[in-house]
């Protein structure tokens, strides 16, 4: 078994290589990531946890008398432990380390300091809460461990202006006397915040609470130095978004509560470039589904916008952040009846949805946390579980402004604003559309499908070969940097008359027919010699109709009968 182990630990990271900028850190049982950062170099740093081993080596020769002493010795063979994640611009892992602390941890935050170091914070399993700051190598400058006598739990660690940190969170109420935090008329579950210098030398640490439960969530400081936190208060079948700002000194300036019939959890604040507030919430709708809901307000207060976005299918934004021309960038998650996907949303500076994407398996992926980077992508850190498989691994992944993933490559050119200049008169004429993932698609009525058909129509081949024609010159020149050009067939998701195996299934086969009818007639046109190149590049595939055309009331079913394509680079 132990010979097992160690192969296991040496296999324990198995980076899935593609086009994509898509790390996915598999490890043996559940692993998670919850916070981002940007390195000053450029790399993306991110933090959870994973499953380490503790040695148990010394304990083999000890004689056990007292069967719970022995099963108490085992117990602990393997658990959680803050784990941080390194990768650089090629999505190559070039940092990868627990912790290895004597109490199994979580870690929930990452906050960077000046020297390009970092503080984390979490919480051990045991409900003490933990702050350690680590050199630019991961190494533990210092390591402290604090809270109450009672559970205790980190939501986040945020950065604050005098180099220091502020740890949310919750704690369950003391009913001691001898407790320096004990207050009478709170709740069991208490808001719990511990500021800190930036040497780790704790400075204040207060609870806060009604007499019902609260728990604190996040938090952000102000341009004066005061503090806007974000909580959650629950009494009978209520949860209500709490908000409360607090001075320097961690004194309670203001308190409001949010409300409603409905079940609200909150997830983000920000503070945005105009010195406002943005929070991210989750409301569930009249059919029990959770909608995205965006509120922005000022220093005292005042609501200044409170948006609904409506979506078809359940979605969160766990996490926000705010570009410099005030677009908002927001990742979490979109459910349907079979599983979980992980959400990458955009909106503008009015808070109206432009862009959604939904990425992942046909199972439980989800994303945590997200950061903007300084050439304007963003990096996103969550969970990633392998279709047919029970375990969660660590995932980080860097996105467009679209709302599309990244691709990794060394080109030496950039092939997106080629493209764009390439297909201008398309583009600015609407009939062809270039995302930033590479990814080009007919936005014309006359090339989309009608229902059922496949076969190519005179319009759409007269459109294929002006297009195909100049894209496949361009790609054949700059061949050394393209890996995959592939022809996707998509459908919408009716089929009259059918239960769910049999519409899928004919979907299926109609999406590729789609894709071979476009493959081929382009192929076709080629002379031989980009024939012999396209055959060892050229993809075709059939979604069905699992990357449907949504807006804002749903499907919008005739776009969704398309054909698009999509260039990989090396």
């Amino acid at each position: 078994m132990r010979i097992l182990i160690s192969f296991l630990l040496l296999l324990s990271f198995i980076h899935a290589k593609s086009s994509d900028f898509s790390v996915i850190v598999k490890k043996p049982f559940n692993n998670a990531l919850f916070d981002i950062t940007q390195d000053y170099d450029g790399q993306i740093s991110a933090v959870g946890f994973s499953k380490e081993y503790k040695n148990n080596n010394n304990e083999q020769a000890k004689t056990y008398t007292d069967a719970f002493e022995y099963l108490a010795s085992v117990s602990g063979s393997h658990g959680s432990q803050m784990h941080l994640i390194r990768v650089d611009d090629f999505a190559d892992i070039t940092l990868s380390k627990a912790t290895n602390m004597n109490s199994f941890s979580e870690a929930v935050a990452l906050v960077k300091t000046p020297s390009n170091g970092y503080f984390v914070g979490g919480h051990t399993m045991d409900g003490s809460l933990v702050i350690l700051k680590l050199d630019s190598n991961g190494n533990t400058i210092f390591n402290r461990s604090f809270g109450t006598k009672n559970y205790d739990r980190m939501s986040n660690l945020i950065n604050l202006s005098d180099g220091g940190v502020l740890a949310v969170g919750s704690s369950a109420t003391t009913r001691s006397t001898s407790d320096n935090l004990f207050e009478t008329g709170l709740g069991l579950n208490d808001i719990y915040l511990t500021r800190f210098s930036k040497h780790g030398n704790m400075i204040w640490s207060k609870k806060y609470g009604t007499e019902y439960d609260d728990s604190g969530i996040d938090a952000v400081e102000a341009r004066d130095g005061s503090i806007l936190v974000l909580s959650t208060t629950s009494y009978d079948k209520h949860k209500d978004v709490t908000l409360m700002r607090v001075s320097q000194t961690g004194d309670k300036i203001w308190l409001k509560h949010y409300k409603s019939d409905e079940l609200i959890t909150p997830h983000k604040i920000i503070k945005l470039r105009d010195g406002n507030f943005l929070v991210s919430l989750s409301q569930k709708d009249e059919m029990k589904k959770d909608q995205v809901r965006l509120i922005k307000f000022d220093l005292q207060k005042n609501v200044i916008i409170d948006n609904i976005i409506n979506t078809t299918y359940a979605s969160g934004l766990k996490d926000i952040k705010e570009y410099s021309d005030g677009t908002i960038v927001g990742v979490g998650y979109v459910r349907d009846t079979f599983n979980t996907d992980a959400l990458v949303m955009m909106c503008d500076s009015n808070l109206e949805m432009l862009y959604q994407e939904h990425f992942g398996e046909e199972n439980y992926d989800m994303l945590n946390a997200v950061s903007i980077l300084e050439n304007s992508q963003a990096a996103a850190a969550g969970i990633y579980t392998y279709k047919n498989e029970q375990n969660s691994n660590m995932w980080i992944v860097k996105l467009n402004r679209d709302a599309t993933i990244a691709q990794t490559s060394t080109k030496s050119i950039n092939v997106y604003d080629a493209l764009l200049e390439l297909f201008a008169n398309e583009i600015n004429a609407k009939t062809l559309r270039i995302k930033e993932d590479l990814t080009i698609e007919f936005l014309s009525h006359g090339l989309l499908f009608k229902v059922g058909e496949y076969k190519l129509t005179s319009q759409q081949k007269i459109f294929l070969d002006k297009v195909s024609s100049r894209l496949i010159d361009f790609l054949y020149r700059h061949r050394e940097f393209i890996d995959t050009l592939e022809v996707n067939g998509h459908t919408s998701s009716e089929w009259s008359n059918n239960g769910f195996t049999d519409r899928y299934l004919k979907n299926e086969r109609l999406s590729m027919q789609r894709s071979f009818e476009t493959l081929s007639h382009i192929f076709k046109k080629q002379d031989l010699k980009k024939q012999e190149w396209l055959s060892e590049i050229l993809r075709g595939s059939g979604f069905s109709y699992s990357k449907r055309i949504m807006h804002s009331e749903g499907e919008n079913r005739e776009y969704s009968r398309r054909v698009s394509f999509k260039i990989l680079l090396k």
